[in-house]
């Protein structure tokens, strides 16, 4: 199977691209070739015994100024790609948007349109839990319910968990099954549910097979810090190794599901193998062990040596309270369960840093 991947250059990129290296893409089929761009665009990879070549190209409008043809050059003869090229995180402010729609939306479409020029008739794309926006809540008097937006004067208060939209009282969280309705929050999640309409839509006309895979969040080895998208992860280890107490917003009680990069990259390569010609599919790619924000702090903490977290009590608007998956989904029809533990993930990540060897690891 030859498989082009974008956004190898990245962090979760650069794993699939090992693991399409390393094992089986498909049951049956070993040895995935892959055809990866550089760290702006789309990376295309037709490897011999010795690696991979990278391209490197902006998908917005298929070009580079190295290799004014590239999606028309790598695509004919691709069996499938796997698309994780994206502008990520939350972003800074509004002035964000344009490039997130650009990046991603507009990205994606030029992407599918290539596609489907050369007959490429199976896609496997990175989305996110973001889409969900708050997870699935229940109401002790009105059973499962959707909430609204948390208010602004809840959240100066402290009052961080989400009302009931019928009662006001606060609500228990639980997990979220992919047939949830999708409620972005913020540009990346607005942008990230695009890239699955576009796919669906895509997928539709063109009878193509396309599973969106929806990330809950990523962390390990290569994960980029130090700039205002980096994940909470990074944000923490940054801290940390420079000496610094992680600071952990509102009360550090927000749920998540951090999930291994090596496990993620093992789902796009098990994604290349299911799904149905013209039915749009997703999957929550969770550990489905869920962890507050405070307790990876202090699990980063405890790891590097380093002085203890600070809760804060500050907020972000666009940021949601609880989003916490039920994976089984990926389960029975991927064949899909983590394998890395919250424990030894932290492990691993904190060691990997470059700049870990000052700390007491």
């Amino acid at each position: 199977m030859r498989v082009l991947l974008t956004g190898s250059a990245g962090f979760i990129g650069s794993h699939i691209a090992e693991a399409l290296h390393g094992g089986a893409t498909t049951p049956g089929r070993r040895d995935g070739e892959v055809v990866a761009p550089g760290p702006d665009g789309c990376e295309v990879v037709a490897p011999g015994s010795g690696g991979c070549e990278v391209v490197t190209a902006d998908l917005r409008d298929g070009v580079d100024i190295r290799d004014p043809d590239a999606l028309d050059r790598l695509l004919p003869g691709v069996d499938a790609v796997i698309h994780q090229a994206a502008k990520v995180g939350l972003g800074v402010n509004v002035a964000d948007l344009p490039d997130y729609a650009s990046v991603n939306a507009y990205g994606t479409a030029t992407l599918l349109a290539a596609m489907a020029r050369h007959g490429v008739g199976r896609l496997v794309l990175a989305s996110s839990m973001v889409v969900y926006g708050e997870g699935a809540y229940d109401c002790a008097r009105h059973g499962r319910v959707r909430p609204g937006p948390r208010r602004a004067g809840d959240l100066a208060r402290g009052v961080f968990d989400p009302r009931c939209p019928r009662c006001d009282d606060v609500l228990t969280p639980t997990v979220v099954p992919e047939e949830a309705a999708s409620d972005p929050r913020n540009a990346y999640a607005t942008t990230k549910l695009a890239q699955e309409h576009l796919a669906a839509n895509w997928a539709r006309e063109t009878s193509g097979t396309v599973v969106a895979l929806r990330y809950h969040n990523v962390y390990g080895p290569r994960m980029p810090r130090d700039t205002p998208y980096a994940g909470v992860a990074a944000i923490f280890l940054s801290a940390l190794l420079a000496g610094r107490a992680p600071r952990v917003f509102e009360d550090g009680g927000q749920r998540r599901d951090f999930v291994h990069v090596r496990d993620v990259a093992r789902a796009n390569v098990l994604a290349l193998g299911v799904g149905t010609a013209g039915e749009p599919a997703a999957y929550n790619i969770a550990s489905g062990t869920p962890h507050t924000v405070g307790e990876l702090a202090a699990a980063l903490a405890a790891q590097t040596g380093g002085p203890d977290p600070v809760t804060t009590g500050e907020y972000r608007l666009g940021d949601v309270r609880h989003i916490v998956a039920s994976p089984a989904r990926a389960a029975a029809e991927l064949g899909f369960t983590a394998r890395i533990t919250f424990a030894d993930g932290i492990k691993e990540f904190v060691g990997a840093a470059p700049d870990a060897g000052a700390t007491g690891s």
